[in-house]
This record gives structure tokens, sequence and C-alpha cells, in this order.
């Protein structure tokens, strides 16, 4: 299952989104009860999310430096 989850778990008190994946409350309970679909459609907007909170997460996840190892070997490819 496809998760945005990068164990930064802590709620935006001005927006309401979680600091690590940008999903609110609500969708972090419910998510083991969306379709494929409807998770993959929250988490296009999740970026958009990201920008609008107070403050970024503290510290690099490991799936952040995961994703940029992918990417630079990819490159180098």
């Amino acid at each position: 299952m496809i998760s945005p989850c990068t164990l930064v778990c802590s709620i935006d008190l001005k927006t309401g989104y979680c600091f690590g994946c940008g999903r609110t409350r609500d969708e972090i309970a419910g998510w083991m009860d969306y379709t494929d679909i409807e998770r993959r459609v929250l988490m296009e907007a999740l970026p958009a999310r990201l920008e609008t909170v107070e403050r970024k997460p503290r510290r690099e996840t490991r799936r952040q430096l995961l994703a940029q190892r992918k990417t630079k070997e990819r490159d180098t490819a």
C-alpha cells in the first residue's frame, strides 16, 4: 500500500496538515479505508499543502534520503 508517511508526525496548528506528509488527522486516520485511487489523488495534492505549513520538518526522513539516492542513481545511469 502506498503511503506518504515520513514518520514526522506532528500537526501544524494553522493549516491542520501534518508537517511530514501534509495529510490532516482525519486523512491519516482513514488512510487504510481509502481506495488506491483515492490515495493517489490525495498524494498529488500533498506537495502543495506542505508549502503552506508554518515550519518544515526538523530532519530529513529516511524516505527522503532514499528518494534522493534513487534520483542520483537514475541521473548518473
